[in-house]
C-alpha cells in the first residue's frame, strides 16, 4: 500500500450555495496536512440556491473539476469513481444529515473522512442543526465559544461530542487596516433576509444614502451579495436594487453599488457596517472600525445579538455624528476573529485530527457512521427528512429515483432537460410569484 506522503489526498466538497461553496473549498485547503498536496473535486447540489458561474468566480474558490447533480447523484459518484480520502460537507443541516445515511448505506470498504461546519456565525437553530450535523468525523467550530456550545449540546443529549473540533472562518485575511491620508469609504454589507421585511430593508437604505448626503466628501459603498434574479443561501424577497431604483431624487453621487469578492472591497473600507452579516467577523480581523446597527433593535431574529459584549454595536444617529466603534479584545478573541496574529495556527487542531483520521482511512479503520439522529431515536422525523432527499429510511436511494437511474440515455436527457425547466419554474416561483402574492395578502 503506499503511504499516505506519496500520493494527493482526494477531496470532493458538496456544496449547495455559493457562501457554502466558499466556505467548503476553502476549509478543504486548510484541513488537508501542510505537506500533502490535493486533488479538490467540487459538487454543486441541484436546488434553489445552485451558485451562477457569476457567483462562482466572484467567491474567490476554485478547484479542480466542479459540476452540478442531485444528492443521490453524488452518493452514486463516491460509490463509482476513485475512492475520494475526504468529503466535505457544505450543506444546510438536512442534507448533512442525510448525505451522512446515505453514505453509511453505500458500505464503501474505504469510506472517506467527513468534515462538516457552518459558513458564518451561528445565531439560531443551534441545537436542530448541530443534531443534523452529527455524525460527520470533524464538526467545525469557528471559534472557542462556538467549540463550547457544540459540544455542550451534543453532550447535553448523550451523543459523543469528540467530532467537534475548533478552528475558525477559512476566509480570513487580508492586510491589517491602516487609514490612508485620501480616503474615507463607509461599506455597507448586505445580508439577503436580514433584515426580512420591505419596511425594515428601505429604512437601512433610507439611512445609508442621508449619511452619504451628510457627508458628500465620503465614498459610502452599499456591497451586495448578488444580482437580481440570483439567490444565495437565504431568499431575498426585497433586493436593495429594487429599492433603491425608487429612491426620490435618485442616488447621491457618492453612493455606489457594489459585487465583487469581500475581500477585495474590504481593502479599501475604512468603516464597516452590517445588521449582523459575518462580513463583519473578516473586518474585525483586520481590525477595520466596524459597527452592528442597533436601529432596528438588539434581537435574535437580526442576529444581532451575537454581537453583544463586542463593543461594535452602534445606530446609524452615532455613525452619523463620527462615532467609529472600537471591538472589544477578549471578545473578539473569543469568537475566531484572530485579530491578534493567531490566525496562523488557527486550523492547526483540524489538521492533527484530519491527519489522524486519514490514516485510519487509509487502514480501512474508519468506524461506521453513527448519526444522532435514527429510526430508532426519531422515528417521526428522519424518514420524511431523507425523503425529501430521496432516500428511504435505511439510507439507500428510494425506489423510484433508483429506477430512473437505470434508465436509458435518451430518458435520462430527456428527464434532465425536464428537471432543468421544473427547476426555473420553481425559482421564477419562489423569487418572483410568491413575494407578490405575499404582499397581496398583507394588503
Amino acid at each position: 500500500m503506499p503511504s499516505r506522503s506519496s500520493h494527493a489526498v482526494r477531496v470532493a466538497v458538496l456544496a449547495d450555495s455559493d457562501t457554502r461553496w466558499k466556505w467548503g473549498a476553502l476549509t478543504a485547503r486548510r484541513i488537508v496536512p501542510e505537506e500533502r498536496d490535493i486533488e479538490l473535486s467540487g459538487f454543486l447540489l441541484r436546488g434553489r440556491a445552485t451558485p451562477t458561474a457569476r457567483q462562482l468566480a466572484e467567491v474567490g474558490a476554485d478547484a479542480d473539476a466542479l459540476r452540478e447533480m442531485t444528492g443521490t447523484g453524488f452518493l452514486h459518484a463516491l460509490s463509482d469513481e476513485e475512492p475520494y480520502d475526504i468529503v466535505v460537507l457544505a450543506l444546510v443541516g438536512g442534507a448533512v444529515q442525510a448525505m451522512l445515511h446515505g453514505l453509511a448505506a453505500l458500505g464503501l470498504a474505504k469510506r472517506p473522512v467527513i468534515v462538516t461546519g457552518y459558513v458564518g456565525v451561528v445565531y439560531e437553530k443551534l441545537s436542530d442543526g448541530l443534531l443534523l450535523r452529527h455524525g460527520a468525523d470533524v464538526v467545525l467550530a469557528n471559534s472557542r465559544h462556538d467549540a463550547a456550545r457544540f459540544r455542550a449540546v451534543y453532550e447535553g443529549v448523550g451523543a459523543d461530542a469528540s467530532s467537534v473540533t475548533e478552528a475558525a472562518l477559512p476566509f480570513l485575511g487580508g492586510e491589517r487596516y491602516r487609514p490612508e491620508e485620501d480616503r474615507d469609504t463607509v461599506v455597507f454589507a448586505a445580508q439577503p433576509s436580514v433584515p426580512v421585511s420591505r419596511a425594515d430593508r428601505a429604512y437601512v437604505l433610507r439611512r445609508l444614502i442621508e449619511h452619504a448626503r451628510l457627508h458628500p466628501r465620503r465614498e459610502v459603498l452599499l456591497k451586495l451579495r448578488s444580482q437580481v434574479g440570483e439567490q444565495t443561501t437565504h431568499i431575498e424577497e426585497f433586493p436593495y436594487q429594487k429599492l433603491a431604483e425608487k429612491v426620490p431624487g435618485g442616488l447621491p453621487p457618492n453612493f455606489k453599488l457594489v459585487y465583487g469578492n469581500m475581500g477585495e472591497v474590504l481593502d479599501r473600507t475604512d468603516l464597516l457596517v452590517t445588521v449582523s452579516s459575518t462580513a463583519a467577523l473578516e473586518s474585525l480581523h483586520r481590525r477595520i472600525p466596524t459597527a452592528i446597527l442597533t436601529d432596528l433593535g438588539i434581537r435574535e431574529p437580526l442576529g444581532n445579538h451575537h454581537f453583544i459584549g463586542s463593543g461594535c454595536l452602534a445606530s446609524w444617529d452615532q455613525l452619523d455624528g463620527g462615532n467609529r466603534p472600537k471591538a472589544d479584545a477578549v471578545w473578539a478573541d473569543r469568537q475566531g476573529v484572530a485579530a491578534d496574529g493567531s490566525y496562523a495556527s488557527a486550523f492547526d487542531q483540524a489538521r492533527k485530527r484530519v491527519a489522524g483520521l486519514l490514516d485510519l482511512h487509509d487502514e480501512g479503520e474508519l468506524p461506521a457512521i453513527s448519526p444522532y439522529y435514527t429510526t430508532t431515536t426519531a422515528p417521526g422525523y428522519l424518514p420524511g427528512l431523507l425523503a425529501r432527499y430521496h432516500l428511504a429510511p435505511d439510507g439507500t436511494p428510494s425506489s423510484a429515483r433508483a429506477a430512473s437511474n437505470g434508465s436509458s440515455g435518451v430518458r435520462r436527457v430527456v428527464r434532465e432537460a425536464v428537471r432543468g425547466a421544473a427547476r426555473g419554474a420553481y425559482r421564477h416561483g419562489v423569487q418572483r410569484v410568491a413575494p407578490v402574492i405575499r404582499r397581496m395578502g398583507e394588503l
